[in-house]
């Protein structure tokens, strides 16, 4: 770990050249005393993660960061701060790749010009603390996805450096998360639509070994997504990967 000279923001940081993940430190920290908020930072991780434990390629120079929170991880804080960090991240993307059409894909990547740029994994710590794990291809992207990948260098032909980076992404995150606690998600919930990708068209939310196939229709007030199903069945998906129909 190194100290972090220049860092203006209220949130500790503490940055590691390298992690197995950002996520894990974070359990670890907990169990060692730290009750957050602090933010952590790796050059590098050797077993990072995204969602269902898939594996998240994590070469150095992209950004690798965990918000450790001292908040309990019931299912509904959890899935409203997931679109605090997806607003957010969205936030940081549009700061570098100014030229690209940035949105949201439920429920917590960013993608750019229809590609994935950046994800979220938020995490227990422990009962009473939360691990949001944010991943941003600053530099790389990985090729041969299942859904197609970019970086901030591929769009604009440069990126900034992770701390930079996270800079930046801590300030977004302050906007949001201050607005969530003071109004609720209510405004969140109408700031995540007005970007949300696939919003009016037909997806596909795949849940484990089943599809539920239909037309993104609305988030509920708890973000669940809600899919207007043939025939007129409005299914409510509360986890699972979509895919858009072409």
């Amino acid at each position: 770990m190194s100290e972090t000279p220049g860092w203006v923001h209220e949130t500790p940081l503490r940055i590691y050249a390298s992690l197995d993940s950002t996520n894990e430190e974070a359990r670890r920290l907990v169990k060692t005393g730290e009750r957050g908020p602090v933010w952590i930072i790796a050059r590098r991780q050797s077993a990072g993660r995204g969602r269902r434990g898939s594996e998240w390629e994590s070469k150095q120079g992209n950004l690798f960061a965990t918000l450790l929170l001292n908040v309990p991880y019931p299912p509904k804080i959890g899935a409203q701060l997931s679109f605090v960090a997806a607003l957010a991240t969205g936030d940081l993307v549009c700061d570098y790749a100014r030229a690209a059409r940035v949105t949201l894909k439920w429920p917590n990547d960013v993608l750019a010009d229809g590609r994935k740029l950046a994800g979220i994994l938020l995490e227990d710590a422990s009962k009473k603390f939360l691990a949001v794990g944010i991943g941003v291809n600053l530099i790389y992207h990985p090729q041969d996805t299942e859904f197609p990948a970019t970086s901030i260098a591929a769009i604009a032909g440069s990126a900034p450096d992770s701390q930079s980076a996270l800079a930046r992404l801590v300030g977004h995150w302050d906007k949001w998360y201050d607005l969530w606690q003071g109004r609720g998600f209510a405004p969140l919930r109408e700031a995540w639509l007005a970007r949300a990708a696939g919003f009016g068209q037909r997806i596909v939310a795949r849940i484990g070994d089943s599809d539920v196939d239909g037309v993104f229709e609305n988030l509920d007030e708890d973000g669940a997504l809600l899919i207007r199903r043939p025939g007129g069945v409005l299914s409510r998906v509360t986890a699972g990967e979509v895919f858009f129909r072409t």
